[in-house]
């Protein structure tokens, strides 16, 4: 049997119909709810830092409190500099409308130590001349503020998009309650205004804890954001502190692109993809409708480069601890028995190589969740 028919038997048989299934299973038998086991430590560095854990991160942290992770990472660069990339994405400002400008690239710093607010990053990056390029013209640009900026959809609202395109080209006029005559001030009044909050708030919580708050909840969010914005932090630790949060590890869900290439690099490689190399594989992967297969091949490239530091077969002595290490590392929880029987009885095949149960495992759909 050759190594890659073997690595595709190790799917079917290992994972079987019900493989899915167990990994939900096993999930819910975690460590209590406030330590970090596997499950729960890739799950937050993904969150906060756009990748699993690196192999000394989980050496690190597993097992410790969940508070104590959150309170050292919340305070750190690279959490913020993940969560403004989150933003840039999430206004469509990659590639060539990436801002690059200085106040947008020292954000991630200003954020780190608190001398800076999110809603003041959001102004900034808005502020950009990437963020106008990204949205040419009075009619592009309003629709864009009002709906991403202020979550209002401008087939209810034609009144507030008249007048803020008015306001775009120079004309006063009153939108969302407040006056204005120019490009600024259409932005100035977006973000100051409540429904700025609501929106930001809402779809921070929906992609960390990927459900939707509740309504006196989030009213009630919006009030201590607007009463000291620099709170931000501190709803962020609630919310990965929370049983929701808890069910969020439970109910994995398709990684993007952006992530997946992160953890393929940090998983195989043990660093993080450089810019260029994050950017190509990315941009080949948006064009496709199904990026399953072509994910496998970049996994099979990056296995087969030699650049991945696998021990020799000889050299495992213990087959079954060493695809339970496996297990636990790359999909984030225990292997089930019938799994651990299939990988170590194939491993054992003469054509099986140590690339091969790797390869297995990161071409496996439970991996491009998160």
């Amino acid at each position: 049997m050759r190594a890659a028919a073997l690595a595709l038997a190790l799917l079917g048989i290992a994972f079987g119909a019900g493989g899915e299934a167990r990994a939900q299973e096993a999930s819910t038998e975690a460590a209590p709810a406030r330590a970090l086991d596997d499950a729960a430590l890739r799950a937050a560095c993904f969150d906060l830092l756009g990748r699993p854990p690196l192999e000394a991160e989980r050496a690190a942290w597993l097992g410790r409190g969940r508070h104590e992770f959150l309170d050292h990472w919340l305070s750190r660069r690279e959490t913020w500099s993940h969560w403004v990339e989150e933003q840039l994405y999430f206004f469509f400002l990659i590639d060539n409308f990436r801002p690059e400008n200085e106040r947008v690239g020292e954000l991630p710093a200003l954020l780190a130590s608190r001398k800076l607010d999110v809603r003041t990053a959001i102004h900034r990056i808005a502020l950009s001349p990437s963020f106008d390029q990204r949205n040419p013209g009075a009619d592009t640009f309003v629709t864009v503020v009002m709906e991403q900026l202020n979550g209002l959809r401008v087939q209810k609202n034609v009144r507030e998009l008249e007048v803020g395109k008015g306001i775009y080209d120079g004309k006063p006029g009153t939108f969302l309650g407040k006056s204005g005559s120019t490009q600024a001030d259409l932005l100035r009044i977006a973000i100051e205004d409540r429904s700025f909050v609501q929106q930001l708030l809402a779809r921070e919580y929906r992609r960390l804890v990927r459900a939707e708050p509740d309504k006196a909840a989030l009213t009630e969010l919006v009030r201590r954001f607007q009463r000291d914005p620099s709170v931000f932090p501190v709803l962020l630790r609630e919310w990965l502190l929370s049983p929701a949060w808890d069910m969020r590890v439970r109910t994995r869900t398709s990684a993007p692109n952006r992530l997946w290439i992160a953890a393929l690099h940090v998983d195989l490689l043990g660093r993080e993809p450089l810019p260029d190399e994050a950017r190509r594989l990315r941009t080949a992967l948006d064009g496709l409708s199904d990026t399953g297969p072509l994910r496998s091949v970049l996994a099979r490239v990056l296995i087969d480069s030699g650049k991945v530091q696998l021990p020799a077969k000889a050299e495992i002595l213990d087959p079954t601890q060493w695809i339970a290490g496996l297990f636990a590392r790359l999909l984030g929880r225990e292997a089930s028995a019938e799994e651990l029987r299939a990988f170590a009885t194939a491993f054992h095949e003469p054509e099986c190589r140590p690339q091969t149960v790797l390869y297995a495992l990161v071409t496996h759909p439970e991996y491009q969740t998160y």
